[in-house]
């Protein structure tokens, strides 16, 4: 029986920014990618609901 798959927010633009430490795809850190299939259901929810009000931390110039 196949694994259910891990919701993400990824969106395959793996850049992370030098200045705010975060991907500018998703708006994780290294570490939270990395460890990503490692967490729990509840702390990937509780992180991806956070993910929206960081881009405010990224240069709009590096956005596009």
């Amino acid at each position: 029986m196949p694994s259910p798959s891990i919701a993400t927010p990824c969106v395959k633009v793996c850049v992370v920014d030098a200045e705010s430490g975060l991907c500018l795809g998703c708006f994780r850190t290294l570490r939270e990618i990395a460890g990503w299939t490692a967490f729990t259901e509840e702390e990937r929810a509780r992180l991806m609901a956070e993910l929206p009000s960081r881009r405010a931390r990224i240069a709009p110039e590096k956005l596009g």
